[in-house]
């Protein structure tokens, strides 16, 4: 093991009770009752914490507090040397697909390397200046949502770089469930499903990053040097967590982001979410025909009822995509198939439900915070 990861191992492991709790015996309703959640981040500005040379994947939902991790960890000392940043940007204002470019990031001078412009993976180039790269990202707990495919593009350059890695926790505010197709690895893999798991998988992305690595998930299965940070007071059936930084442009609101799941795959239809409006992710619209849902309760699992109730106000044959990204964002290629077949949502999920058992197995021994 790397000497820096012994480092932090010893820093996490000697500090206040407070980080250790997610592992201790307190009931959880005690620990969460009332106050606010502590971040991996905060806890990591809560140590005499030495880094070396660091990399910091980051945008911008990597806040403690006003203050942004790049910056807090700056004025505590540290050596960052550069940031990676996924998709949307380091400032998190580029569109869903938009080519992100290597930049400067203006505040600090510190070079910007996308890994969503002309690599996803950081290269050994990138890296070689690099003793820690630390990882904070806000993720939203689904499949599509890119910054997971990041993650395991960063684990594995740092796994084969031999640089351990250090994943700072943050809530998932789809949390509460598991819901969905499991991914068909071998006919669908692609950036916006990487993994044999369902759409929702309920694990924060600490969580998910030892499941990457416990499963073996990573090129030649080899493992990464890794360390997550995690939180304090976080309670995983916690329903619609206000997020306080928008985790994309597109997501804007707890509203949005708790139909994101269900709605996410329209964008494998000739369907509008409602992007470059005022309410995406709140609508979903075919010509002038509008399911506007920005009164509705959003559901509390992925639901399947907005996708069959529009394909039947859409002229046959214009529902779907002729590219097969439908088939991408749903894991698999049965799905399309049902849908068009007039399969119900029941008879459609109990297709699914053996691999999905399948998964909760696996998700059970990566869980931090039971």
């Amino acid at each position: 093991m790397k000497r820096t990861t012994l480092i932090l191992l010893v820093l996490l492991a000697a500090m206040s009770p407070l980080l250790l709790s997610c592992h201790a015996q307190t009931p959880v309703a005690e620990r969460t009752s009332g106050k606010r959640v502590i971040t991996g981040a905060e806890h990591l500005l809560m140590t005499d914490f030495q880094l070396g040379r660091a990399a910091v994947v980051a945008n911008q939902t990597s806040m403690v507090g006003e203050t942004h991790l790049v910056d807090a960890l700056l004025s505590r000392g540290a050596n960052v040397v550069k940031i990676f940043c996924p998709e949307h940007g380091f400032r998190g204002t580029e569109e869903a697909g938009a080519h992100v470019d290597n930049s400067v990031d203006s505040k600090t001078g510190l070079p910007i390397i996308s890994l969503y412009g002309k690599n996803n993976k950081p290269t050994p180039e990138q890296l070689q200046d690099v003793d820690c790269v630390v990882f904070d990202l806000q993720d939203v707990g689904c499949r599509f949502y890119t910054y997971i495919s990041t993650l395991h593009y960063v684990m594995e350059a740092c796994a084969e770089n031999g640089i351990p890695l250090l994943v700072l926790d943050r809530p998932n505010p789809n949390g509460h469930y598991v819901d969905g197709p499991v991914l068909d690895t071998a006919h669908y893999r692609s950036f916006v499903g990487m993994h044999p798991v369902p759409i929702v998988y309920g694990m924060t992305i600490g969580e998910y990053a030892q499941m990457i690595n416990g499963e073996h998930w990573l090129k030649g299965g080899v493992e990464c040097d890794l360390t997550v940070a995690p939180m304090y007071r976080y309670k995983r059936d916690s329903v619609g967590y206000e997020l306080p930084v928008p985790p994309s442009p597109n997501l804007r609101n707890a509203h949005a982001i708790a139909l994101y799941p269900s709605l996410c795959l329209f964008e494998g239809t000739n369907c509008g979410v409602g992007r470059g409006t005022d309410y995406p992710f709140e609508w979903v619209t075919y010509k002038k025909d509008t399911l506007d849902l920005r009164q509705e309760t959003a559901p509390a699992a992925f639901s399947l009822k907005y996708l069959m109730a529009m394909y039947k106000r859409v002229p046959k044959g214009k529902f779907f995509l002729k590219n097969n990204f439908f088939e991408k964002l749903a894991g698999n290629g049965d799905l399309r198939k049902q849908i068009e077949a007039g399969m119900s949502e029941e008879a459609i999920r109990a297709t699914w439900q053996p691999a999905l058992d399948e998964f909760m197995k696996i998700r059970e021994k990566y869980l931090i915070y039971k």
